[in-house]
């Protein structure tokens, strides 16, 4: 099976080399950057392509011989290339994240009769997935939390943070508003807004807030009760709302000596380099999903736990494994015809599916990435 990965990045890189790791696989990677292509080009079972991703016609063209695409681009082109994707009529796994409704792609894929598996990642994606196997499980969903988030194992001044995947993409997450679900009615609250305080065995105490991370959970899972928080090291939410309300993250031009510019290009000229790991840095990732309900009478909780540590072995950070790893799975699992639905396919669609969710979860176990889950009466 020919593969292309659309983009080399954080993420990208590593999802190429897991599935180069595949008998029967073939793969290639397209990117713009040919610094980011240059660090794939001696990895084995690896062909580089340079491409513009921001045009669809180029999408479109890149796309045209290859049997399924992961898409890896960032989120502010995760739409358009879908869209392309799907206009090129190929399976897709996608990871960009983008702001857009994904359903309003359905019917195109529908009518290309292709499978398009979006938010494939860790969250959303096997926070999903994790939720749809819970909702299976049970008559009725009463209540869904989610607490995700990656972070350096060691906390450098001034941010103490870096950044695991697109940092543009950090950056949405503390402007765009956050829906969640409260009696059953839809809520938007901005975005880092409800701090609370959590202890982590192994972590120690992080501060969780609310983000745009729930998708379509709000569309699938008819729980009264859901939200979906970001976990930072202590502090973090204070640094992130002074830069938002100061006005550092618009997009609203201002002059400045003359010249038009965005506050946010310059925010990310200074901020990206402080956020950027770097090839030593080690991270960490934890999740926290806990899905309350009802089955037979009895109130049951399900709950599934990660900690994810960067693999000094083959060098790859917790958030591409545990983001990557979770795409790459789906990739096979479409390649091995385990899930055939055509459409649209939200995550935790397939956790409705025992079989899909096993064999997604024996393949990150090997990998490394292990979710330890537990099942009580409350």
């Amino acid at each position: 099976m020919k593969i292309i990965v659309l983009g080399a990045g954080l993420v990208g890189g590593p999802m190429a080399a897991d599935l180069a790791s595949e008998p029967g696989f073939e793969i290639s990677v397209a990117d713009i950057a040919p610094a980011a292509l240059a660090r794939l080009k001696n990895k084995a079972g690896v062909r580089t392509i340079e491409a513009d991703l921001s045009d669809p016609a180029a999408v479109r063209q890149v796309v045209r011989d290859f049997d399924l695409a992961l898409s890896a681009v960032p989120g502010f082109l995760g739409f358009q290339t879908l869209r392309a994707v799907l206009e090129a009529g190929k399976n897709v796994v996608d990871i960009a994240f983008f702001p857009e409704d994904p359903f309003a792609l359905d019917a195109l894929a529908r009518e290309k009769s292709v499978t398009a598996v979006v938010d494939c990642g860790v969250a959303p994606g096997m926070s999903n997935i994790l939720i749809g196997r819970a909702q299976a499980r049970l008559d009725a969903v009463s209540s869904v939390l989610i607490y995700v988030g990656g972070l350096p194992e060691v906390r450098e001044w001034p941010y103490d943070y870096k950044a695991g995947f697109s940092p543009v993409d950090v950056i949405e997450e503390y402007t765009r508003p956050a829906r969640y679900v409260q009696n059953g009615a839809v809520v938007v609250r901005p975005a880092l807004s409800e701090p609370e305080f959590l202890d982590f065995p192994g972590i120690g105490t992080l501060e969780a807030f609310n983000t745009d991370g729930l998708r379509t959970l709000i569309r699938t899972v008819p729980a009264p009760d859901m939200k979906e928080k970001t976990l930072r090291y202590p502090g973090h939410i204070e640094k992130m709302s002074v830069l938002r309300e100061t006005g550092f993250f618009s997009q609203e031009e201002i002059e400045v000596n003359g010249a038009r510019i965005r506050p946010l290009d310059v925010t990310a000229k200074l901020l990206f380099p402080k956020w950027k790991m770097g090839p030593s840095d080690r991270d960490i990732t934890i999740m926290r999903v806990i899905v309350e309900g009802t089955a037979s009478g009895r109130s049951r909780r399900f709950t599934s736990d990660l900690l994810d540590r960067f693999d000094p072995e083959t060098g790859v950070h917790s958030m591409a494994r545990t983001t990557g790893y979770t795409a790459t799975m789906a990739v096979r699992m479409l390649a091995r015809g385990l899930y055939t639905r055509k459409g649209i396919i939200a995550p935790e669609f397939i956790g409705r599916e025992s079989e899909c969710v096993e064999f997604m979860l024996d393949g990150l176990k090997r990998r490394g990435v292990v979710y330890k889950e537990t099942n009580e009466d409350y």
